[in-house]
Parts: structure tokens; C-alpha cells; sequence
């Protein structure tokens, strides 16, 4: 048994360039070029519906103002702010709309600011995650490193998140960067404080509540898993199979916690550029170039968290390989 959640050598066919892909795994043109179109006009649609299941469930919930509505609000905001989130990751990529104001307004005053999340910040770390995953400037090297853990672990950590402690030490950093003049915190709790006094104004507190607890607690717990489901006890490389792992995709992970492609994500750290509705024809690029082989492939997410959480993993079967297809409502 291995402490080791890479890769081994047979894994990871030396298959590049071909007359399609470069030695990284990029598209070459003009496919490149095809793949990086932004969509503005479908995006607009889809940041339309990322705020009708967000602000729209809890704005219907304070309408119907009973108990059940508010419970369902609170489940399906799991949802809501992980649709934001990722769609504010794509903003800050300046790959959500091609005019890059349109893009930063729409990212950050729609999408990022309201579930808190600090968008020019985060692109300034985030880029640093993408140039050297697992490097020395890797922003959320604590946040990956370690996995496979023993069951113990993995039981305090989605605790921590599932019990509010987590969102509690973001809070705490969003007031402490307020209160030393940072802009963008303090744009954040703006646009909280609106959101409140909207929700007083109707006399609806409980919609602001319901907001928040499930950022606080759902979305914490959503976000780690798929985290982790990203990058994992993996290791620096340039080789982005060393980085990032490969996750088969279901219809029912897709729409709770990676929908937007996301979680096409080695397809997304072979070329950055590429704008989420082109990752999937990127991944099946890789596939049929033989770079990436089944026996990479984690079945479901719920087989990965089950490695994730073991302590031990077996080499080479890293990914279940031969188990058979999982169903499309799995996780």
C-alpha cells in the first residue's frame, strides 16, 4: 500500500505533440483559436440563470414566507453559490464576456461580491495557482496537500465546514482587510449591507439569513470537496496529469457542485484560455490523442473522496480503472 495519490509512469503515455495538440497538451491552430471564442450572447443567458437560482429561490422563498420554503431556499443555495462562484472563477479569467469591462462589472458586482468572494484579489492569486500548481507560490498549497488523509481527518475537516467554522475565519479576514482600507472588502460588505437592508426593507429578514448559512455551511462543505476532487495529493510538475485530476463527469454532480464544466479541470490547466462551454471538446481532444488514458479516470466523485479519505491508496489502479461505468446520477 502507497501514501500516494500520483500517478505512476504508466499512466501517462508520452503520446506529445500530435498535429492537434503541442507538447503541453494545448490545442495548436487554428482549433485554439476555435476553442477560445467567449460566447457573449449564450453567457448572458447563463449569468441570467445563475441569478434566478440564487437571488430568484431566495427572493421566492420570502414571497411564500413559510418554514418549508425557507428550508428548500437553504438546500438549493448549496447550488446557487457554487453556479456565482464558478462563474465568477470564469470572470476572472476575463473569459466570461469579451469586453473586459462588461466582463469585470458583471463578475464582480453580480457573481463574486455577493457570496463574498474578493474577485480582483482572488485573479491575482488565482493566476499564481496556475502558473506552478503544488509550487512555492501556490495559494491554497494547505488546502491540497497531504491526501490521501486517514478518515479521522477528513471527518474534522468537512466538520469544520459543515458547522460554520470555516466561513467564521473567512468573515474574520473580510472585516480585518475592511478595516485596513481594502478596497475590495469593503466593496464586499457594501453590497451586504444593501442586500440586508433590501431584505428588511420587504420585511423579510430571513431571506438574508438563509443567504448566508448556506454559504456558510452547504457551499463550505460543496467547495472543499471539489477542491480537493481538483488537485489533491498531487505534486508540482509541468506536466498538468501530475497537477490535476481526472473526474467522470454525472449529470448530478454536474448540477449541484461542478456545473459549468468545471469539472473538466485538466482540460482547464492544459490551456486557461479556453472558456467553459469549449472544455469539454478540449478533454476529448486529450482523450483522443491518448495523453489521457482511462486508467486515469476517477469513476465518481464519491469513488475519489473514498481514496481521499482512506489514508492509503493501492498503485497503479489510482483510479479505479475497470470497475465499470458509474451512473450518470452518481457522484
Amino acid at each position: 500500500m502507497a501514501t500516494s495519490m500520483v500517478p505512476t509512469e504508466e499512466q501517462l503515455p508520452d503520446v506529445l505533440p500530435t498535429d492537434r495538440l503541442n507538447e503541453r497538451g494545448m490545442a495548436t491552430r487554428p482549433l485554439r483559436d476555435e476553442l477560445r471564442t467567449i460566447d457573449d450572447a449564450r453567457n448572458i443567458g447563463t449569468v441570467i440563470g445563475a441569478v434566478a437560482l440564487s437571488f430568484g429561490v431566495v427572493g421566492l422563498a420570502g414571497y411564500l414566507h413559510t418554514w418549508w420554503a425557507y428550508l428548500a431556499a437553504f438546500v438549493l443555495m448549496a447550488r446557487g453559490h457554487v453556479g456565482l462562484n464558478i462563474l465568477g472563477h470564469e470572470a476572472a479569467h476575463r473569459l466570461l464576456f469579451s469586453r473586459q469591462p462588461v466582463n469585470d462589472f458583471v463578475g464582480r458586482w453580480i457573481l463574486a461580491y455577493p457570496t463574498y468572494q474578493a474577485l480582483l484579489a482572488y485573479r491575482r492569486s488565482h493566476f499564481a495557482h496556475h502558473r506552478d500548481e503544488m509550487g512555492p507560490e501556490e495559494p491554497d498549497l494547505s488546502l491540497y496537500s497531504g491526501y490521501p488523509v486517514p478518515p479521522d481527518s477528513w471527518r474534522r475537516k468537512l466538520k469544520r465546514d459543515a458547522t460554520g467554522i470555516s466561513a467564521y475565519k473567512n468573515f474574520r479576514g473580510l472585516y480585518r482587510a475592511a478595516r485596513k482600507g481594502a478596497a475590495e472588502a469593503k466593496q464586499i460588505l457594501m453590497v451586504q449591507g444593501v442586500m440586508i437592508g433590501v431584505s428588511i426593507a420587504v420585511m423579510r429578514p430571513l431571506m438574508y439569513v438563509v443567504w448566508i448559512l448556506s454559504w456558510s455551511t452547504l457551499w463550505r462543505v460543496s467547495n472543499r470537496l471539489r477542491s480537493i476532487a481538483e488537485h489533491g495529493g498531487l505534486v508540482r510538475s509541468k506536466d498538468r496529469r501530475l497537477t490535476t485530476h481526472v473526474i467522470r463527469q454525472s449529470l448530478l454532480a454536474r448540477f449541484w457542485m461542478v456545473p459549468y464544466h468545471t469539472g473538466w479541470h485538466l482540460a482547464h490547466h492544459v490551456d486557461m484560455g479556453v472558456p467553459w462551454r469549449n472544455l469539454p471538446r478540449l478533454h476529448e481532444e486529450l482523450v483522443r490523442s491518448g495523453w489521457v488514458v482511462e486508467e486515469l479516470e476517477y469513476p465518481s466523485y464519491r469513488a475519489f473522496w473514498k481514496v481521499a479519505s482512506s489514508g492509503t491508496v493501492k498503485q497503479p489502479d489510482v483510479a479505479g480503472a475497470g470497475s465499470g461505468r458509474s451512473s450518470m446520477l452518481d457522484f
